[in-house]
């Protein structure tokens, strides 16, 4: 399932929390976007048509709910990523940001210690 940026926005207001109408989305992505009811409601359906969230309706309005796991999008994304990119392999892709210092010290040790939990696990 291909979800855009934008869409994936409103993904993470209703992975947040949920169920929520789309004034509710409107109000809690007016912290981080110049977005309209509008807009906000034609993202939800372009979700809704692509089956990412349902919608269920209450008395004149709609509550809007997730069916895409943020776990699974995130899994797709970062799968296609290292397929378009570095040929379905993560160790070019941590080279390339140590490469370029985007690599903090505490990223370092997080990495550390899963190869270690991977070698001990192995």
């Amino acid at each position: 399932m291909a979800i855009s940026e934008a869409e994936s926005v409103v993904m993470d207001v209703l992975w947040r929390e949920y169920p929520l109408s789309a004034e509710d989305v409107v109000a809690a992505l007016a912290k981080t976007t110049d977005w309209q009811e509008p807009t906000v409601k034609t993202l939800l359906n372009r979700l809704l048509k692509k089956r990412a969230i349902a919608a269920e309706r209450e008395g004149r309005r709609y509550l809007y709910r997730p069916l895409l796991k943020r776990e699974d999008y995130i899994h797709a994304e970062s799968k296609g990523l290292l397929d378009r990119l570095f040929d379905g392999r993560v160790a070019p892709l941590v080279a390339h940001f140590s490469e370029r210092r985007k690599l903090s010290r505490k990223d370092i040790e997080e990495l550390k210690r899963l190869i270690r939990e991977l070698d001990h696990d192995g």
